[in-house]
C-alpha cells in the first residue's frame, strides 16, 4: 500500500447511473476504510480539528477505525455531530477538514469524509444508537426548521436535559436534506430518515406541517406554550432569479422548485402523483453544488443538459467531486457564458436561451475575477426548458411576524456567530436564515452555536 495514496472508493459506473437514482458513491467497506485509517500519522496538534465547523475529533474516531472497534468510532463522532452519515456524504471535506490534514502536505489527504460515512453507515446497519441524554432540566426549547441547523440545535440541546420540540413546515422533516439533496447524493430513508430517528431517540419531538408566522408565532411559542427560548433554523427557500426577458414564459423553473419536485414529492418515480418537465434540452444557469444537483437530475429524466456558467471552471463554486461526476455522466458545461434572454413560441413554451459570451477581467470584492462582456458575440442554444440555479435567500414570513427580530438588507436574520444570539431576547438562529445560501457542515455549526448560546442563556 502506498501510504501517500487514499484507498480508491468504489462508484457506480457512470453510463449506468446516469439513467437511475441509486446513489453514485458506493462508500468504504471495512478492509478499506481500516487501510485508509491506517494511513493517518495521528497528529498532536491536529488540523483536521480546527478546519471541521463541528469540531470533531477526527484523529480519535479514525484511531478506532484502524483498531476495529467501529462502535466507539461513532459515540466519538457522536459528542459532536448528530448528522455523520449525512456528513460524510455531502460535506465539502476538501476545503474543511482533509484541506487542513498534514498527510495531505506530501500525499493525498486522509478520506475523512468516506471514514465518516463507512463508520455511521455501520452504526446503523448494527443498530448502534448514539448515548442518551442525562434526565431533563425541566426547560423547554422550540426549534424553527428540522433541517441540519435545527437537528444539529435540538440533538446538542436535548443531550443536555432540554425538552426539545422541532416545528417543521413541510410533511417531511429533514429541511435542505430532504429536499434539496438529490437522491443519489443522499439516499432519504436509508440515510436521513434514520439520522433524524437517532435525533427523535434523544427524547426530541417533532411536529410537521407547522409554519412558524402563520400556524403560529415566536410570541405565541414563548407566551402561549411555554418555550423558554427559541431556535431558528427555517433555512432559506426563496429562490432568485435574474430579472431578464422571458424569464416568465412556461419551462422556466428555479432549481429549488424543480429539485423539490423530485426529491421530496419524488417526481422522477412514475408512479408519482407531482409532475416535473421532463425536457429534451435543459440549460441549467449557476455553477454551484445545487445547479449540479438540477443538472444531473434533469440528465436521469433523459435530458442533454448544459450548463451554463459566466466564470471559468477554475471559478466554479461546486465541489470538484461534483463537476467531475457531471462530466463524466455527459453534462455539456458551456462556460464563459451568460444569459441575456429566455426565447418562447407563440405558445409562451421556452424555445431557446439566448447568451454572451464572456471573459474575465479584474479580481472584484470577493476575490473572484469580474466576467465582463464580449461585445456582439450574442447567439442562441436551443433549449425547451431553463433551470435557474442562482442561489436562495430567507423566506421574510418569520422575521415579519415577530417583533424585535432585526434583519440586513437581504432579508436574512441579524445573529451573532458565537452564540446565534439574535435582537430579541431567548431568540437564537444560525444556518441559512443567518447568512443566506451556504453548506449542511456550516449549518451544523450555526446550530451547535446555538445550542450553546440557548444553553448559556437558560442557566443564568
Amino acid at each position: 500500500m502506498d501510504v501517500l495514496k487514499k484507498v480508491p472508493v468504489r462508484e457506480q459506473d457512470a453510463k449506468e447511473r446516469a439513467t437511475n437514482f441509486k446513489e453514485v458513491c458506493l462508500g468504504y467497506n471495512e478492509e478499506e476504510a481500516k487501510e485508509e485509517a491506517s494511513r493517518c500519522i495521528n497528529c498532536k496538534n491536529a488540523q483536521c480539528i480546527i478546519g471541521c465547523p463541528v469540531a470533531i475529533n477526527i484523529p480519535g474516531f479514525v484511531e478506532q477505525v484502524k483498531n476495529g472497534n467501529i462502535a466507539e468510532a461513532f459515540q466519538i463522532i457522536s459528542l459532536s455531530s448528530a448528522l455523520p452519515a449525512v456528513c460524510g456524504r455531502v460535506c465539502p471535506q476538501e476545503s474543511q477538514c482533509e484541506g487542513k490534514c498534514i498527510r495531505g502536505i506530501k500525499g493525498e489527504a486522509i478520506s475523512i469524509g468516506k471514514l465518516e460515512r463507512f463508520v455511521a453507515d455501520w452504526a446503523r446497519e448494527n443498530g448502534v444508537k448514539p448515548q442518551a441524554p442525562a434526565e431533563k432540566n425541566g426547560k423547554k426549547v422550540a426549534v424553527i426548521g428540522s433541517g441540519p441547523a435545527g437537528l444539529t440545535c435540538a440533538g446538542d440541546l436535548a443531550k443536555l436535559g432540554y425538552d426539545v420540540t422541532i416545528f417543521e413546515a413541510l410533511h417531511k422533516a429533514g429541511g435542505v436534506l430532504v429536499y434539496g439533496i438529490p437522491e443519489f447524493r443522499l439516499p432519504k430513508e436509508d440515510v436521513v430518515q434514520k439520522e433524524i430517528e437517532n435525533v427523535k431517540a434523544l427524547g426530541v419531538k417533532l411536529e410537521t406541517d407547522v409554519v412558524i408566522g402563520k400556524s403560529t408565532t415566536i410570541e405565541e411559542l414563548m407566551e402561549e406554550e411555554g418555550f423558554d427560548a427559541v431556535f431558528i433554523g427555517s433555512g432559506a427557500g426563496l429562490p432568485k432569479f435574474m430579472g431578464i426577458p422571458g424569464e416568465n414564459a412556461n419551462g422556466v423553473f428555479s432549481a429549488n422548485e424543480y429539485l423539490t419536485r423530485s426529491n421530496l414529492m419524488k417526481a422522477f418515480d412514475e408512479n408519482s402523483a407531482t409532475p416535473i418537465m421532463r425536457g429534451q434540452k435543459v440549460a441549467v444557469v449557476g455553477g454551484g453544488n445545487v445547479a449540479m444537483d438540477a443538472a444531473r437530475t434533469a440528465l436521469r429524466l433523459g435530458a442533454e443538459v448544459h450548463i451554463v456558467y459566466r466564470r471559468s471552471e477554475e471559478e466554479l463554486p461546486a465541489r470538484v467531486e461534483e463537476v467531475h461526476h457531471a462530466k463524466q455522466e455527459g453534462i455539456i458545461f458551456d462556460l464563459l457564458t451568460n444569459p441575456v434572454e429566455i426565447l418562447a413560441d407563440e405558445k409562451g413554451w421556452v424555445s431557446g436561451i439566448k447568451c454572451i459570451r464572456m471573459e474575465l477581467g479584474e479580481p472584484d470584492a470577493s476575490g473572484r475575477r469580474r466576467p465582463v462582456e464580449v461585445a456582439g458575440s450574442e447567439f442562441v442554444i436551443d433549449v425547451d426548458t431553463v433551470i435557474m440555479s442562482l442561489g436562495t435567500s430567507p423566506n421574510p414570513l418569520i422575521s415579519s411576524t415577530t417583533r424585535g427580530l432585526d434583519t440586513d438588507k437581504r432579508k436574512c436574520i441579524v445573529a451573532a456567530e458565537d452564540t446565534g444570539a439574535t435582537s430579541k431576547d431567548g431568540v437564537y438562529a444560525g444556518g441559512d436564515a443567518v447568512t443566506g445560501a451556504a453548506t449542511v457542515i456550516l449549518a451544523m455549526g450555526a446550530g451547535k452555536a446555538g445550542a450553546k448560546g440557548i444553553h448559556e442563556y437558560l442557566s443564568k
